[in-house]
């Protein structure tokens, strides 16, 4: 499917991922505005257009979401939209830019991987619908475990001395925005959300054809 493009789905593929695109900057600066959660760390409602993304567009797609959600989460760090990350960039804004846009990348292009792995190549048109939701589930899923889980692994490894200056306990704080914050917050969203992905996908999907 993905290999076998006529021009008309090229352009559509491309019409989609600018409006993706799009939808991610405005859903991540919304997020700025929405209350800092314990830790400093504020609550992202991108990973949805991320994931639906690399799932339509394949992984290409979803590093070009990821690319995008991590330069904007970089841009508001740089600015001052983003309250908790702000102090982050003013001690070291290299270190920063380099989570920010690992993190990014990563959690659009890894879970379009897994669903790739799950649904199989060109296997769209034979897959049961138990298979296509595990790997949307999966790729839904994955997404905030990737993108918390290298925000506390660089913030361990490039702002330790930094949180230790201060007298924070970094196990404390990854515990703290591990299960009461962020991560928590993204990943009931995404469980909630998968089925209206399923769909979504499944609408788009037939579209595209």
């Amino acid at each position: 499917m993905r290999n076998s493009l006529t021009q008309k789905q090229k352009t559509l593929r491309m019409v989609q991922l600018a409006m993706l695109v799009a939808l991610v900057v405005v859903l991540q600066i919304i997020s700025t505005l929405l209350p800092v959660l314990p830790g400093g760390v504020s609550i992202t409602l991108t990973l949805v257009p991320v994931v639906i993304g690399g799932i339509l567009l394949g992984k290409k797609g979803g590093f070009v979401l990821g690319l995008a959600f991590g330069l904007i989460v970089m841009i508001n760090c740089a600015t001052g939209l983003d309250k908790g990350a702000v102090v982050l960039w003013n001690e070291n804004a290299l270190s920063t830019a380099v989570i920010c846009l690992t993190k990014g990348i990563a959690a659009g292009f890894l879970p379009a991987v897994f669903y790739d792995l799950i649904i199989g190549k060109n296997a769209e048109q034979t897959v049961n619908s138990k298979r296509k939701f595990l790997a949307t589930l999966v790729a839904a899923l994955s997404a905030p475990i990737i993108n918390t889980a290298l925000y506390l692994i660089g913030m361990w490894v490039l702002f330790n001395d930094l949180a230790t200056s201060v007298g924070v306990n970094f196990i404390a704080y990854a515990l703290v925005v591990f299960a009461t914050a962020n991560f928590a917050v993204e990943f009931i969203i995404n469980i909630v959300l998968t089925p209206a992905i399923v769909r979504i996908v499944d609408v788009t999907k037939k579209k595209i054809k």
